[in-house]
């Protein structure tokens, strides 16, 4: 088990008695952790920089691909957190069943907002949403996750038609025109469809910034990071990747 592991191990152990910063003046880590037994506190959220709420994203997702998530104990963490939440992040990212955020990260109840729509994209409900999490509730980061082999975008390039989700589709298809590639530029290409997804997070990430100027000032603010990031259906992995502000 990693030093970083055995931190937040540790540290949410808290009921045995064990002392946060004892238990990492042993380890020597410093970086605050999240839930296991217990959930996020506001003092450790708030001790907590975007940055940090990124890398502990980041680690997250190794123990995930190698099969060393840590043993949550759910029942436990509802409890702990029936009169109050204090959520480090808000998640925007697709319904498809194969990318569910909080697994992917090795995340507990209360540790993130999580809003999932096919194709990832904004709407002003959304916005709203993301608004209350981070200027009301206190989360630091905003994440736009993407995910190889999306359907929706495939659906955006192949001009697919079906009731409602006709209208969803046509807000990925700025994402079709704004991809640079050299090749076939359809549906049936797979790496074309992924490269639209990437444009798309980027695209959705743009339209946060232009649509919230409440989430635009609090990054301005540095209060906030608003950042995108692609999942790897064929292996595990998330991709973070820099937004133009």
């Amino acid at each position: 088990m990693s030093k970083s592991a055995l931190s937040r191990r540790s540290l949410l152990k808290r009921s045995a008695g064990l002392s946060a910063l004892a238990v990492m003046g042993v380890s020597g880590v410093t970086l605050p952790s999240i839930g296991f037994a217990s959930t996020l506190t506001k003092e450790q959220r708030d001790n907590m920089t975007p940055d940090e709420i990124i890398k502990n994203f980041k680690e997250g997702n190794i123990r995930f691909r190698e099969g060393k998530m840590v043993q949550h104990d759910y029942v436990a963490q509802k409890l702990d957190s029936k009169t109050g939440q204090y959520p480090a992040a808000v998640i925007l990212s697709c319904i498809d069943s194969r990318a569910p955020a909080e697994i992917i990260f090795d995340s507990g109840i209360a540790e993130i907002f999580n809003t999932r729509i096919a194709g990832n994209i904004q709407n002003d409900d959304i916005l709203g949403s993301m608004e209350f999490a981070c200027a009301v509730a206190g989360a630091k980061v905003v994440l736009v996750m993407g995910h190889t082999a999306c359907g929706a975008v495939r659906g955006a390039i192949d001009n697919a038609e079906l009731g409602n989700l006709t209208g969803l589709l046509e807000k990925i298809k700025p994402a079709i025109a704004e991809t640079v590639y050299q090749g076939e530029r359809s549906g049936n290409n797979d790496d074309f469809v992924d490269a639209v997804a990437k444009t798309n997070v980027q695209l959705t990430i743009d339209n946060i910034r232009k649509s919230s100027p409440v989430l635009k000032q609090l990054e301005d603010d540095n209060k906030i990071k608003i950042v995108g990031s692609m999942y790897h259906l064929h292996n595990g992995v998330v991709d973070f990747f820099d937004t133009v502000k």
